[in-house]
């Protein structure tokens, strides 16, 4: 009996193989989008352990982003949306966009650090927020289905666009401010 004759026999193909991408999006989607959210939270509130809005603040003036309320204050509402919006696969290119334009910051902030003990947690975070956009969000998320469902080449180009406009933008206000 070889391998080919009981495959042949039991079959590879299951009923839900039609949904295992969907639900590989659906696992990476609600881990990455509440993991982002979680850190949104911890800049915003306090929570988990978080610094909370003032010490965010300071944070980030420490980092040359001043004001640092501003900067501190857009970055944890970028991360709470952004994550949450992925977490719930609603309005997947904005989201992408959002995770990918803050991250270019993070992975800036984090750059002396180098890349394993600094600035890798924002590069997964990134390539996570580039990628949705192309992929979509799966059939099981709050776009599935909706008139405002969108994704594929052009919406994956946007948000990178997007990102990278409003990511470099920023920087250029670190700098200049």
């Amino acid at each position: 009996m070889t391998i080919k004759s009981v495959l042949d026999r039991t079959g590879t193909d299951s009923e839900l193989d039609g949904i295992a991408t969907d639900i590989g999006l659906l696992i990476v989607r609600v881990v990455f989008g509440g993991l982002l959210a979680a850190h949104g939270a911890q800049k915003l509130f306090g929570w988990w352990g978080g610094p909370g809005l003032q010490a965010n603040a300071d944070g980030f003036e420490q980092m040359g982003y001043n004001p640092g309320k501003v900067f501190g204050t857009l970055a944890g509402l970028s991360e709470l949306s952004g994550g949450l919006l992925l977490l719930l696969g609603l309005l997947t290119p904005l989201a992408g966009a959002i995770v990918l334009g803050t991250m270019i910051n993070a992975i800036n902030a984090t750059w002396a650090g180098g890349l394993l003990g600094g600035y890798e947690m924002g590069v997964l975070f990134a390539v996570v927020g580039a990628a949705l956009p192309f992929t979509g969000p799966g059939k099981f998320s709050l776009d599935a289905g909706r008139p405002w469902e969108r994704h594929g080449f052009v919406w994956g180009v946007g948000a990178l666009i997007l990102a990278v406009v409003t990511g470099v933008l920023t920087l250029i206000l670190k700098w200049a401010l």
